[in-house]
């Protein structure tokens, strides 16, 4: 068995939490608790053992964000056998057809998103043996989720036993009443189970274009030990499942999933999972509260709210989110709107992590930028080049070997140096301990996109 964790969502709907460099999958919603993507690992791991079953654990995810998965699945010291990466995001339908072209064709492969929350293992486990059991029958399963309330959030699978009698798009709210009243109509949890060859003969049938775009995307990939990377993405269709396959084939079953579930698609999911005070308020941080009730707040300073009620506040350092609960499924639309506007807060948090360490965005004007610079022992960055600023690099703490133009130079604590405008240069730590920097840019042009990568150990240049 081979259970493929999907990580390439942006998670839209949690912004400003969330952003296309670190999207909510990676994010520590929770204080002293693991991430979405954590979770999902470890419950990964557990479903393994509790069904007695010997598998491998792989992931798929955009190519940006494969060393978080390897810091976070290190953490946890559980092995990823496999990372299929992405340089181009295409929906699900690419990555569940490509699941099944690395694996064997006879093997049982289990397909679950990386954001979602579940708290029954047993009866988690229940319901995965039962979708084996239709698998090795050659059928195609999809996973509903018994209705706790008339949710219009979620698409819906019309269902009689294990048989599926059609997929429904997120309804209106007198819709999903009728649904829920029902009986009938289950939640899509998006989770899919096949025996690898039964979903490729079927895409053969009703999804020859995908199949055939997916089959050379893979051969066309780049491998490197239990790496694939996946450079010609963008020539599979941007479909889902649902739409390429799941509502066509004849072979489709639904297992009902009858453990706690929670997609995390919006603050109004998220707030579920914490316990409210006496005045159904709930905070992350210290909250001073007059005649306030029922408010949502995340924040990382003490917060004081004064008659307000029904608000879901998000506060992060470079973005504040002020909504009115019941509408946080609308985030979608700020963002689009952010992103038109090429608004920066929707690509990156100030504090951004790569490969080799991080680095967090202390001041910024139209010409000079200020960063703290964190690089992991053993770490370097790219060979790389810059045509609009001068870079002046100031050691904090650790070590540096600094390569500008010909020359190399070893720095270390209260040491400097000057990088001119268009030399080629690189950063590496030598060390055993984190080398903390502090650069200053300065130029008439000091965003990001202002690079050229010479040389480089993560695919990038």
């Amino acid at each position: 068995m081979k259970i493929f964790i999907l990580c390439g969502g942006s998670g839209t709907r949690l912004w400003p939490l969330s952003r296309d460099s670190l999207p909510k999958q990676f994010v520590p919603l929770f204080a002293h608790s693991e991430t979405l993507f954590q979770k999902t690992l470890k419950r990964s791991s557990d479903l393994l053992k509790e069904l007695q079953i010997e598998g491998e654990i792989g992931v798929i995810t955009n190519k940006e964000h494969y060393f978080l998965i390897q810091q976070e699945a290190k953490d946890l010291q559980i092995p990823i056998s496999s990372y299929l990466l992405e340089d181009s995001p295409r929906d699900t339908a690419g990555a569940v057809v490509l699941s099944a072209l690395s694996s064997n064709p006879e093997e049982l492969v289990l397909v679950v998103p990386s954001d979602h929350i579940i708290n029954n293992l047993t009866l988690f486990s229940q319901s995965i043996q039962e979708a084996l059991n239709l698998a090795k029958e050659g059928k195609i399963i999809t996973f509903g989720i018994t209705p706790t309330s008339p949710h219009t959030g979620y698409g819906y699978i019309h269902s009689k036993g294990n048989e599926v009698l059609g997929f429904y798009e997120k309804p209106a709210l007198e819709r999903a009443r009728e649904y829920f009243e029902s009986k009938e109509y289950f939640w899509n949890s998006g989770m899919f189970c096949f025996k690898a060859q039964s979903l490729l003969e079927e895409c053969k049938i009703y999804a020859s274009e995908l199949l055939e775009k997916a089959k050379e995307v893979y051969e066309k990939s780049e491998r490197e030990q239990n790496y694939i990377w996946l450079t010609h993405m963008s020539e599979i269709p941007k479909i889902s499942i649902d739409y390429a396959l799941m509502e066509k084939t004849q072979k489709i079953a639904m297992v009902k999933g009858e453990f706690d579930w929670n997609d995390v698609g919006s603050f109004d999911s998220l707030k579920e999972e914490f316990v409210a005070d006496s005045e159904g308020n709930i905070s992350t941080s210290e909250l001073y509260s007059k005649e306030s009730n029922d408010n949502f707040i995340i924040a990382n300073k003490p917060i004081a709210t004064i008659g307000v009620q029904n608000l879901t506040i998000i506060d992060t350092k470079d973005a504040l989110l002020i909504a009115q609960n019941g509408r946080t499924q609308e985030i979608k639309d700020i963002v689009n709107t952010l992103k038109s506007h090429s608004h920066p807060s929707t690509l990156t948090h100030p504090l951004t992590y790569r490969p080799w360490g991080s680095y967090e965005v202390l001041e910024e004007s139209a010409n000079y930028k200020i960063k703290k610079i964190i690089v992991l022992p053993q770490k370097r960055l790219s060979l790389q080049k810059h045509f609009h600023r001068n870079e002046h690099w100031i050691i904090v703490s650790g070590s540096a070997l600094v390569k500008i133009g010909e020359r190399e130079i070893f720095l270390q604590k209260n040491q400097s140096t000057y990088i001119p405008m268009g030399t080629p240069h690189r950063l590496e730590n030598p060390g055993q301990m984190d080398l903390v920097m502090i650069e200053v840019q300065v130029g008439d042009y000091v965003g990001e996109d202002d690079i050229v990568r010479i040389e480089d150990d993560y695919h990038r240049a």
